[in-house]
């Protein structure tokens, strides 16, 4: 099991290395630069920037380098000095900006997950061993429905909801008495009374295609021979489908979770920016628009980063739930 964490801790810092690559190139696509943005958004001002002020710039934030030198400038500061570098429309370190946004960002894409499946597997579960039933049916319902709403629409409707009934809103992270406060155990409880609604809304369609996912497999696993023999040797019903037939639908659900991971991330910009949260959402927005490299690239690495992580937690959770993985017995 060891070796197998090894392998593949190695060949996910390998994947680290060759995303940090991509997500340079896609930030270098683009035509122009920062400093274009930055004369375009002058200029609408109705403001005149020279020609020489933007060489200047372009020198002074080091984007007159070939991109070559900037990637191994940027990614050796990373690795050495734990640097990201300097965000253009801020003027500050690209750590300093990202801040807590980081931290919001990271609660709420655990909190997203841990719905998920604490929702999804018990119900899956559930609709597998009552096939056909009322609960079967309403379930099966529901799950079609969260599939078929995108997240931004059902957090305008939670936002709607509650300002027109309970003459409240969903938004925000925070209560206005909260916003600038310093941090303390009442902020916290605060927190977490707001960001349970964007975690609920981005888990509906992951909810709704864990539970597909593992009612499907859960039945053809009920009716193979290996159940229907331990059946006959006297194995009494729930003992036998949860030792065996529901640690086997399991593995479609453990290889899937760097995939959900990569949906809730790829979802929460949208939906933070309609609850008006301070996650990394609209700053990587921002940054994309506004052409800050090193502030969008890092962003973009840590989403990339969770991503992997979460595959890499995905082969884990295989290798235990199904021991021929971890033994590289091909299946």
């Amino acid at each position: 099991m060891v070796n197998f964490i090894l392998k593949k801790l190695l060949s996910t810092l390998i994947t680290i290395f060759f995303v940090s690559i991509v997500v340079f190139i896609i930030i270098e696509l683009p035509p122009g630069d920062f400093t274009d943005s930055f004369a375009a958004g002058r200029s609408d001002q109705g403001e005149v920037v020279s020609k020489a002020e933007i060489e200047n710039m372009r020198a002074l934030y080091g984007l007159d380098r070939p991109v070559h030198e900037r990637y191994f400038k940027w990614i050796w500061g990373i690795i050495s000095r734990g640097d990201f570098g300097i965000s253009f429309r801020y003027k500050s370190p690209v750590l300093f900006v990202i801040g807590e946004r980081i931290s919001f960002t990271t609660y709420l894409a655990l909190l997203t997950m841990l719905f998920t499946y604490l929702i999804a597997i018990p119900i899956g579960i559930y609709s597998a061993m009552r096939q056909y039933t009322l609960g079967d049916y309403f379930f099966t319902f529901a799950g079609y429905l969260g599939l078929s709403i995108p997240s931004f629409l059902l957090a305008l409707l939670l936002l709607y909801f509650s300002t027109k009934y309970t003459h409240t809103t969903v938004g925000g992270l925070f209560s206005p008495e909260f916003k600038n406060a310093a941090w303390s155990m009442a902020k916290v409880v605060d927190m977490l009374k707001h960001i349970w609604v964007a975690a609920v809304v981005l888990a509906v369609a992951g909810t709704a295609k864990v539970i597909r996912t593992l009612r499907a497999t859960l039945l053809d696993e009920k009716s193979k021979l290996y159940v229907t023999a331990a059946k006959a040797r006297g194995v009494s019903g729930n003992s036998l489908i949860m030792k065996y037939p529901v640690r086997a639908a399991m593995n479609p659900i453990a290889s899937t979770l760097g995939w959900e991971l990569s949906y809730v991330i790829s979802g929460s910009p949208i939906v933070a920016v309609v609850l008006s949260i301070p996650d990394m959402g609209p700053l990587y927005l921002t940054a994309l628009l506004s052409q800050d490299m090193y502030l969008a690239g890092t962003l973009l690495i840590f989403m990339s980063l969770m991503t992997i992580i979460g595959t890499f937690i995905s082969d884990i959770l295989l290798a235990i739930l199904d021991p021929r993985i971890r033994l590289g017995i091909k299946i």
